[in-house]
C-alpha cells in the first residue's frame, strides 16, 4: 500500500545558511529582489542573467573546495533529505514492518517492503527526524538493540523470499544509554555484522548523511556500499575524536581532517564502491534531484547483483571486508 503523507512533516521557517553558504544566499537575495520587479528594464534583465551565472559559479567554487568539517555540517544539515523523504520520493509502495518480537518497536530504525519501479525490495533505514517531536520519537536516529534486532529479522525474512535489501545509513551512532547496554547493544551490533555477512540475497548500503561508528556499521555490511557526495562515514565523530586526542571540542575541524572520512577519501581507500554526486549546493537544496540520482544508482547496483549466485554473493562480501585495512610497506 502507499504510505500516506506524515502530518508531522510540515513546512517550517527557512533554515539559516551555513557560514560558508552565506555569500550564495546573499546573491540569491539580490536575485530575488530583481526578479520581483513588476516591469523590469533591459538593464534589469541583464543584471538577472549575470547574477544567475555568478550564483552558479560561486556555488561551484565553494562546494568543490569544502574542508572535512564543512562536509560534516552539510551531512547534518537540518534540511537534508532523510529516510522518510526518500520513501516518498523513491518508492511506489512502502509497507512498514514493526517490532523485534522480543522487547519493543524501535522507531529510530525503519524497515518495510517497498517497490523500486518494478523491483520488490526490503528497505531498512535509520531516521533522525526534523522537529523536536519527530526527533524524540526516532531518538535522533540512534538505534537501541531492539532496532538492530528488528532490522536483522526483516532482512532474514527478505532473504527467504530472495528480495534485495537496501539499507540507508544516517546516524551519529548507536544509542549509548545504560538501558541499551544492559540489553546487549554491542552484542547485537556484532551479531548483525556476522549474520548480514551470511545473507543469501543482494545487499546495497548507502550512507545518506552521517555514518557514525558501530551504529552505522550495524546495517552496513553490503555487496555494494556507496555514499552521497557530502556525507561522512567514520569510526567516531570529529567532536568525540577531538575530546579524546586534544581534550577539547574546539579542535573538531582538525580531527575531521585527520579522520579521512569523506566520500572521496573512502572511495580512494576502497571502503566504498561509489560516490553519488549531489546537486550543486548539496542535497538539502534539491531533494528531488538527489532522489533521482540515488534511484539510478540503486537500480544499477541491484541489477548488477541479481545474476550472482548465493555462493558468489557471500564470497565477494567476505573478500571485500577481509581486504579492508591491508597495507604494504
Amino acid at each position: 500500500m502507499e504510505m500516506p503523507p506524515d502530518p508531522r512533516r510540515k513546512k517550517k521557517s527557512p533554515t539559516p545558511p551555513l557560514s560558508f553558504e552565506k555569500p550564495i544566499f546573499e546573491l540569491e537575495r539580490q536575485l530575488e529582489q530583481l526578479e520581483s520587479q513588476l516591469e523590469p528594464t533591459a538593464a534589469t534583465n541583464e543584471a538577472i542573467r549575470s547574477l544567475r551565472v555568478e550564483i552558479t559559479r560561486k556555488r561551484r567554487e565553494i562546494f568543490l573546495n569544502l574542508d572535512p568539517w564543512e562536509v560534516v555540517q552539510i551531512a547534518r544539515h537540518p534540511d537534508r533529505p532523510q529516510a522518510l523523504d526518500y520513501i516518498e520520493l523513491l518508492f511506489d509502495e512502502f509497507m512498514e514492518l514493526h517490532g523485534d518480537r522480543a522487547f519493543r518497536d524501535d522507531r529510530s530504525m525503519l524497515a518495510g517492503f517497498a517497490k523500486l519501479d518494478d523491483q520488490k525490495i526490503l528497505f531498512v533505514a535509520q531516521h533522525k527526524g526534523r522537529d523536536l517531536q519527530e526527533r524524540t520519537e526516532h531518538n535522533y536516529g540512534m538505534a537501541h538493540p531492539e532496532g538492530y534486532r528488528k532490522a536483522l529479522a526483516k532482512m532474514e525474512m527478505a532473504a527467504r523470499y530472495k528480495l534485495p535489501i537496501v539499507c540507508f545509513i544516517d546516524t551519529p551512532g548507536a544509542y549509548p544509554g545504560i538501558g541499551a547496554e544492559e540489553r546487549g547493544q554491542a552484542y547485537l551490533i556484532a551479531y548483525s555484522l556476522r549474520e548480514m555477512a551470511k545473507l543469501n540475497t543482494p545487499i546495497v548500503c548507502v550512507v545518506i548523511g552521517e555514518g557514525g561508528s558501530g551504529g552505522a556499521l550495524g546495517i552496513g555490511i553490503g555487496d555494494h556500499v556507496s555514499m552521497l557526495q557530502f556525507s561522512y562515514y567514520s569510526v567516531i565523530s570529529p567532536e568525540g575524536c577531538a575530546g579524546i586526542l586534544w581534550k577539547h571540542v574546539k579542535h573538531r575541524d582538525e580531527a575531521a581532517r585527520a579522520l579521512r572520512f569523506t566520500s572521496q577519501d573512502l572511495k580512494q581507500f576502497g571502503i566504498v564502491d561509489e560516490v553519488i554526486s549531489e546537486p550543486l549546493g548539496g542535497a538539502h537544496r534539491d531533494h528531488r534531484q538527489m532522489a533521482a540520482s540515488l534511484k539510478m544508482s540503486l537500480q544499477r547496483s541491484i541489477k548488477s547483483l541479481l545474476p550472482l549466485s548465493n555462493e558468489q554473493l557471500i564470497q565477494r562480501r567476505y573478500e571485500r571486508f577481509r581486504q579492508m585495512g591491508c597495507f604494504s610497506e
